[in-house]
């Protein structure tokens, strides 16, 4: 699964972008920081809003995206 174009960039924010390959699939896994600990996520259609620390992101989600999540600090999609 590829990291879509505009997630590419949240290193502004001093966030970590990693991908995990597994077997049976893979993941994106986004860190904010301690700093953005209350992430918040809304999916409308296949675009994900992400809020984080006070600052907005939207992005497309991945085609083969199944799950995305947030949860202290460290936001995931996985396929």
């Amino acid at each position: 699964m590829q990291v879509p174009e505009s997630l590419r960039d949240v290193d502004r924010f001093g966030a970590v972008v990693r991908t995990l390959e597994y077997d049976d699939g893979s993941v994106i896994a986004v860190d904010f920081g301690n700093s953005a600990a209350d992430i918040e996520i809304d999916v409308v259609g296949s675009t994900a809003i992400i809020v984080a620390d006070g600052e907005q992101v939207e992005f497309e989600l991945p085609p083969e995206a199944s799950g995305v999540t947030a949860k202290n600090g460290v936001l995931t999609i996985e396929e």
